[in-house]
């Protein structure tokens, strides 16, 4: 094929020096104090073919050393990283990006519109101050909906792992635990994630990682609106330590007047009641899946009516709440080991519950149980056992009946005084 004197291959002007390159955080790694090497014009540009300064490193312990595969110019028309080419503010494949801002880029593919189309890209972001991408990725919306739902927030290190060893497949590798390769069966082989090309992910074509996160995008769960229209709180999960009461309002004032804000430490959540059930349903439709505050990805939803919290049940008691709930509508794991609640006993009206077998028409007997004086204290006669109330009438002298008896003096050993040395006096008198 015919190449023009000002290609890249032959004019060195347009060749790319750079002094540090453009990464995101997942492939930069998580070592502060990382090291790189430079190597000046060291590779050609996967996706223009120019000449450009390639870095290499290591991102952390035990993860395998990566390069910059695509030149400075190339990242900053498609706001992406030099190494995996994900976009730089959601983490997101081009492709997925594209699709939730609603553009088409069409950057060329043959060599001499790619080489004017990368001048003219040059120029302008040469004019540029920097701070936005430039092209039609520039004049976009600031967000989307999707984007927001499906952007990464914290880093995916786990991407930065070795390669699987191809001999301990074939069961031919002697290194051992110094093996600098994953020991690991592969992936299914016909998986589409395990056939990915560099080119298809820059140009938003046939990714099969783009394909995979639409397909989410598409069956993520939506937030029902409850149909009670008194409900006008939203619950918050997933706070943290971090994440303060000032935070939360600073985000939820915008959408109308807050009337309490009440944070649960404990549970890491907190629960926003607005004023107005429109500002309620406003905040839920902006914050669903969507709220990220300090780089943590917080749990929207509904709060739950005074009359959901619990109901009550034939013998006016308060059941249980259902579903594991407490006061304030949080979901609550049942312990395992517990046992359940035990079921009420049946009730057959056949069935006597006369269990003590007492008549019909039976007083139950009332037993006055009272506790023994202390000792030295005379011990007042029982009923029935007082002095007679009148003087017997007859003559033959037969014993008056057992009411009707004087009290009969009865000894309690537990009651004498003199019990504790007694033992000692009646031996020493025998």
């Amino acid at each position: 094929m015919a190449t023009s004197l000002g290609a890249n291959t032959y004019n060195r002007q347009n060749w790319e020096d750079a002094d540090f390159p453009i990464l995101c955080q997942t492939c930069l790694g998580e070592n502060p104090y990382i090291r790189m090497t430079k190597e000046k014009y060291g590779k050609e540009c996967k996706i223009c073919a120019r000449p450009f300064t390639v870095f290499r490193w290591c991102p952390g312990t035990r993860m395998r050393f990566k390069k910059t595969e695509a030149c400075q110019t190339c990242s900053k028309i498609k706001n992406v990283c030099q190494t995996c080419l994900l976009d730089l503010e959601y983490g997101l494949p081009i492709q997925v990006r594209d699709t939730g801002l609603s553009i088409k880029d069409d950057v060329p593919k043959s060599d001499v519109n790619k080489e004017y189309y990368t001048q003219n890209m040059e120029r302008e972001i040469g004019n540029s101050d920097g701070t936005r991408p430039v092209g039609l990725l520039g004049k976009a919306p600031s967000s989307s909906d999707m984007l927001l739902k499906l952007a990464r927030t914290t880093p995916y290190y786990k991407r930065n792992r070795p390669h699987i060893c191809s001999f301990w497949v074939k069961g031919e590798c002697k290194r051992g635990e110094e093996c600098p390769y994953r020991h690991e069966k592969p992936t299914d082989p016909d998986d589409p994630l395990a056939d990915q090309n560099i080119k298809d992910r820059y140009y938003g074509i046939n990714d099969p990682v783009a394909d995979k996160l639409l397909k989410r995008a598409s069956t993520m769960p939506r937030l029902d609106t409850p149909e009670d229209k008194s409900i006008t709180t939203l619950y918050v999960g997933g706070l943290g330590d971090s994440i303060t009461d000032l935070e939360l309002r600073n985000h939820f004032y915008q959408f109308g007047e807050i009337r309490t804000t009440t944070i649960v430490q404990r549970q890491q959540c907190a629960f926003i009641q607005f004023a107005t059930r429109q500002a309620a349903e406003l905040a839920a439709e902006k914050s669903f899946n969507k709220l990220i505050i300090n780089g943590r990805r917080l749990n929207v939803k509904w709060g739950r009516s005074q009359g959901e919290g619990g109901r009550r049940d034939g013998r006016g008691g308060k059941e249980g709440r259902g579903g594991g709930l407490t006061e304030m509508g949080l979901k609550l794991e049942p312990v395992p080991g517990l046992p359940g609640a035990l079921p009420p006993p049946p009730v057959d009206e056949d069935t006597p519950t006369n269990y003590f077998n007492l008549g019909p028409n039976s007083a139950p007997p009332v037993m006055n149980i009272s506790l023994p004086p202390p000792p030295g204290v005379a011990m007042p006669p029982p009923p029935g056992f007082g002095p007679p109330m009148f003087h017997s009438m007859d003559p033959m002298g037969m014993p008056p009946p057992m009411g009707m008896r004087p009290p009969v003096h009865v000894h309690y050993p537990s009651q004498d005084p003199q019990r504790m040395g007694a033992h000692a006096s009646h031996s020493g008198g025998s």
